[in-house]
């Protein structure tokens, strides 16, 4: 019998310059993702994939962990520069953002991209007993 041979993709590596970091923190976890300019991901992490579990999730120090876990997986990319996006009010907002000025990432921006109800949904109409 011949043996088939198959022969596997070799595994291309983007050279990014510049990326956009999304930090969406909210009160039961941290999710960090890091994209490119023109917005496809290229590696995220989060509280709960690192093995934090329940309210342990929502701590600061977990989100400083997601972003280390992203900055590590960024390192063979080439990454300098970066426009951080934060979302959320979460406990890990701020560690998070400590995190990457502790990486020696070149911060261009920060933008808190949080959305705020400017009138908010239609109230409940008033109870009748």
């Amino acid at each position: 019998m011949a043996k088939k041979i198959i022969a596997k993709k070799k595994k291309v590596t983007r050279v990014v310059e510049a990326g956009i970091l999304n930090v969406k923190s909210t009160f039961n976890n941290t999710i960090v993702t890091l994209s490119d300019t023109s917005g496809n991901v290229i590696n995220w992490s989060s509280a709960g994939s690192l093995g934090f579990k329940g309210s342990k999730k929502s701590t600061p120090y977990a989100a400083g962990q997601a972003m280390k876990a992203v900055l590590e997986k960024s390192k063979p990319v080439g990454l300098k520069e970066v426009v951080v996006n934060v979302s959320g009010v979460g406990a890990g907002r701020e560690s998070a953002v400590r995190a990457i000025i502790g990486s020696g990432l070149k911060i261009s921006r920060i933008n808190d991209v949080t959305p705020i109800p400017h009138n908010g949904c239609r109230a409940k109409k008033p109870r009748r007993i």
